[in-house]
């Protein structure tokens, strides 16, 4: 899966040292929406964000972002995982993203998915995880 254009440039102020804040516990969060229109690099939110539809960013669980996650010395690898409570995210998920911030709208999109998982309703606690794998 492709990154952003904005990721692309997070990326490089990170290996210079001059990016914040970092995709890390205290400030990653993954983003589902109710829009499914194509991804497109230039993107900087998920569209639901955009268009002000249903959309829901929630930070992270205990112990995430992990990298290497399977443990196989793949450290290209990061997995996410965030939880949506019975009250949090009860609509159709058509898109996701992961950020690093837990405002709409706010922060670096570091990738998007049109993708439809389901419709999440408040009889339901979902968690959400992800993989992202860099590769060159």
């Amino acid at each position: 899966m492709p990154g952003t254009n904005v990721s692309c440039d997070f990326i490089a102020a990170a290996i210079s040292g001059n990016a914040s804040p970092f995709f890390d516990n205290a400030n990653a969060a993954i983003g589902v929406g109710d829009d499914s229109t194509a991804f497109d690099v230039s993107q900087t939110q998920l569209q639901a964000e955009a268009n002000g539809s249903n959309a829901l960013r929630k930070g992270m669980d205990s112990g995430f972002p992990v990298v290497d996650p399977d443990s196989n010395g793949s450290n290209n690898t990061i997995r996410f995982s965030s939880t949506f409570g019975t009250s949090e995210g009860n609509f159709r998920w058509e898109e996701w993203g992961v950020f690093n911030d837990v405002t709409s709208g706010a922060g670096t999109m570091l990738n998007r998915k049109v993708d439809y998982i389901g419709e999440k309703t408040n009889s339901a606690i979902w968690v959400f995880e992800c993989d992202i794998t860099f590769s060159v």
